[in-house]
């Protein structure tokens, strides 16, 4: 059983989904601000909350190197109390000096990461409850914006299970390829060929390609890869 006819209403299902989801995504002035606002706080949470994880990364790293430069100083230490001769304390002063600095090395970086770690979680929380407020804000005005769409919501309904009905007529590399073309092809995955020409890409089609076509049902572009077809097929 040829498959076309499965493609070309999947096709035009997309097509009118397109259409209502503009429709359904064509907001009020006020919702559009809304919409906005929080896409871009979406960006600045993800942007604070990377910030906050490196923080934390350089944290648990610093403190490993803190944790070590301790104990250096300390074996230090003990070095310049078991020394008994002044050339040995000479050195084990020199080297407790070394293991000092090393430790105010680590401690400088470790302290500008805690004090970046609380301005970043701080950031979050508040860009998280402005996020949540924002959202509350946008439900409630959808709410309203979809009942006064109603036919449009049911309309998209009724395709989206039809959509789910000829998805399961296909095998899954058909589908797969055809949801590939769907976002890769601007939408249009099926396109007629007219006057020996791919309608989708405007490539002209060779013709053992044009006689192969009459002999099956999911022939593709060579150039753009657009399931095509003929109008003596429909």
């Amino acid at each position: 059983m040829s498959i076309l006819p499965v493609f070309l209403e999947l096709q035009a299902v997309h097509d009118n989904l397109s259409t209502i989801q503009r429709d359904l995504t064509n907001f009020p002035p006020d919702m559009s601000r809304l919409d906005s606002e929080l896409k871009t706080l979406v960006k600045r949470l993800e942007a604070a909350e990377k910030t906050l994880a490196e923080a934390t990364t350089t944290i648990s790293n610093l403190g490993k190197d803190l944790q070590l430069a301790e104990k250096l100083e300390g074996l230090a230490r003990v070095g310049v109390k078991s020394a008994t001769q002044k050339v040995q304390f000479t050195a084990a002063i020199r080297e407790l000096d070394e293991r000092e600095r090393q430790k105010v090395a680590v401690q400088r970086p470790l302290k500008e990461a805690e004090a970046r770690k609380l301005r970043s979680a701080k950031e979050v929380g508040e860009l998280a409850a402005r996020q949540e407020d924002l959202k509350a804000q946008f439900a409630g005005l959808h709410e309203i914006f979809l009942s006064e769409h109603e036919n449009q919501v049911a309309a998209r309904d009724i395709l989206l299970a039809r959509k789910l009905d000829l998805e399961k007529q296909l095998e899954q590399v058909e589908l797969t390829r055809f949801n590939k073309l769907i976002q890769v092809r601007q939408g249009k995955a099926v396109t007629p060929v007219e006057n020996g020409t791919c309608t989708g890409c405007r490539t002209k089609i060779r013709t053992p390609l044009l006689t192969q076509l009459r002999e099956t049902s999911s022939l593709c572009c060579e150039y753009c890869q657009r399931i095509l077809y003929t109008p003596k097929q429909l």
